[in-house]
């Protein structure tokens, strides 16, 4: 069964979040992720500060874990703690 990582996001500084996005695609699609939407247009119809949805496919729910938890993608992540205000989501698909 697909696993997908969801993620909306409020970047604070765009220089600083950069550094994170440039890092973080090759490592997600090193274990396979699939971008499925990065950013783009989108309509915000409930809530609000979240104006960038990122939508990962990977194999299963349990190799998208394990790229989250990888060190290199913890390392990339570093960039996000001051740039940006996230929710993420890593649920099975059906």
């Amino acid at each position: 069964m697909k696993g997908y990582w969801v993620a909306r996001c409020h970047i604070i500084d765009n220089n600083e979040y950069a550094k994170y996005a440039a890092l973080a695609g090759p490592i997600i699609e090193s274990f396979g992720g699939k971008f499925l939407v990065r950013g783009g247009n989108q309509k915000e119809v409930e809530g609000g500060i979240y104006e960038r949805t990122v939508l990962v496919e990977f194999n299963n729910i349990q190799i998208a874990e394990e790229c989250y938890k990888s060190e290199a993608y913890q390392s990339a992540l570093k960039h996000v703690a001051d740039s940006a205000i996230r929710h993420v989501v890593l649920v099975e698909g059906i």
